[in-house]
């Protein structure tokens, strides 16, 4: 094997290979002789027949195989007898596939950077702690309370001259229309609507105000810019809506009762239950405060090229992703008033810190032996079927045959695994604050799509 190398430029490579023809066709020759021994044709025995024939019938298919395999082995000995990763599938162009001449054919590789590895025990980190407080015990149980809560239909008698008022409930029929035209899933009956409530077109629930049942109104609405169904949105419509009762909202006592209407022996037991779910947000949202510290420290304190067809291939799915969300109306605030170039210009910035860390991570975990079991992935397996109520087994079949789905998961266990590798040399102190304060977002130079390329890479990545 002949093999020049044409370019080396910072993560650039090129080579041209050159394969002699003696050693394609003795690749040739010996594939033809393993498939005499088991191919079946008319006429001959099993492993008969004639090696002209074999070479007639199945030359093409051959010559494609071996060539196939015999570029793939020589360019991994390109890579390996020179010590070079690479950092995505080396492109292969062919320059000459003629049999009866030398194969030669072109490499083109962009490889993994060397990364030094930072001094993790200089690495300073405050660890963010919110306690649940019966306070917020019993908020969560008044909310708890309040979607539990039964509406009693009012009585003529109750409600004397009066119509609805905010708050109150009313069962109405209703019909939409656009332009004098009633449009697809504009039409209900029978639909709870609380007065001045949540839950529907602006101005909707408002005009309900002093409706009593028997009573016909037109509602003059306009449906937001961003609304879900895009020949509905920003126009003005008009809901023709019949009220047939009213009720209050009953809301129920949080004492043992109530408790044991959701299953649980006590309140206290339940309280128990519902600091304890509190807790467990509380310390997540700790973590993801945490991890981002050191992911934005770990971002200092490296510095190295990264392979620009990972950046791109990141940037390209930020952006498709952004695009959407433009066409839905759903754009984030802080983008909606810059211009294209200011978009694209920030989200790069995004994707190469996503690629960095992603390759910073990979490197530490490479470095460390730190990688994900089978009874790990196993386990995040049977997790995300449990999200799935019913169709565990469909799941599970799902990822035993979809390597790469089940390959998908293992990202997120590795990176995890690496963070708190490095969380258990880093410097940690921790300053218990407020709920509130452990909830607010953290000032940041990026904008909100942050995070790791790849969920942190993987233990096999080159």
């Amino acid at each position: 094997m002949q093999v020049t190398e044409t370019l080396s430029e910072g993560l650039k490579r090129s080579y041209t290979v050159v394969l002699p023809a003696a050693d394609i066709e003795s690749r040739r020759s010996a594939r033809f002789t393993d498939l005499g021994k088991t191919v079946r044709l008319p006429g001959f025995r099993p492993g008969k027949v004639p090696l002209p024939v074999l070479r007639q019938r199945y030359g093409s298919a051959v010559t494609a195989e071996v060539v196939e395999q015999s570029i793939s082995e020589a360019t991994r000995q390109v890579l390996s007898e020179r010590g070079l990763r690479a950092a995505v599938q080396p492109k292969v162009d062919l320059i000459n596939i003629d049999p009866a001449t030398d194969l030669e054919f072109k490499v083109d590789v962009e490889l993994l950077p060397e990364i030094t590895l930072p001094d993790f025990s200089a690495i300073e980190l405050t660890r963010l702690k919110a306690e649940a407080t019966p306070e917020a015990v019993d908020k969560a149980l008044a909310d708890i309370a309040s979607r539990n809560r039964e509406w009693v239909e009012l009585m003529p008698d109750e409600l004397g001259e009066r119509g609805a008022a905010a708050g109150e409930g009313v069962v109405v029929d209703y019909v939409g229309r656009v332009d004098g035209a009633e449009f697809p899933g504009g039409r209900a009956t029978d639909v709870r609507v609380e007065v001045g409530g949540p839950g529907f077109i602006p101005g909707f629930t408002e005009q309900l105000e002093g409706i009593r049942p028997g009573d016909t109104r037109t509602l003059s609405v306009t449906f937001p810019d961003g609304y879900g169904v895009a020949d509905l949105a920003g126009k003005p419509a008009q809901f023709e809506v019949t009220a047939k009762s009213l009720g209050r909202p009953m809301v129920p006592a949080v004492d043992d009762e109530f408790a044991r209407k959701l299953g649980f022996d006590t309140l206290d037991e339940m309280r128990d239950v519902v600091r304890n779910r509190i807790q467990r947000e509380y310390d997540q949202l700790s973590r993801f405060r945490l991890k981002r510290q050191l992911l934005d420290r770990l971002s200092e304190m490296v510095a190295f090229a990264s392979p620009e067809t990972m950046v791109s291939g990141e940037f390209d799915q930020i952006w498709a992703r952004l695009e959407v969300d433009r066409k839905q109306g759903q754009l984030d605030p802080e983008d909606q008033a810059k211009d294209e170039e200011t978009l694209r210009s920030e989200y790069r910035a995004i994707a190469e810190r996503r690629v960095r860390l992603g390759l910073l991570l990979a490197e530490i975990g490479r470095s460390n032996a730190i990688s994900v079991g089978s009874d790990e992935l196993a386990r995040a397996m049977r997790a995300e079927a449990a999200r799935y109520p019913g169709q565990e087994a469909q799941v599970m079949e799902y990822f035993r045959n979809n390597q790469a789905a089940a390959e998908g998961l293992r990202g997120p266990i590795f990176e995890d695994k690496v963070v708190d590798f490095v969380l258990e040399l880093a410097k940690v102190t921790e300053q218990v604050v407020s709920p509130e304060d452990l909830a607010k977002d953290p000032e940041s130079p990026l904008p909100s799509r942050e995070g790791v390329a790849g969920g942190g890479g993987s233990e096999d990545a080159p």
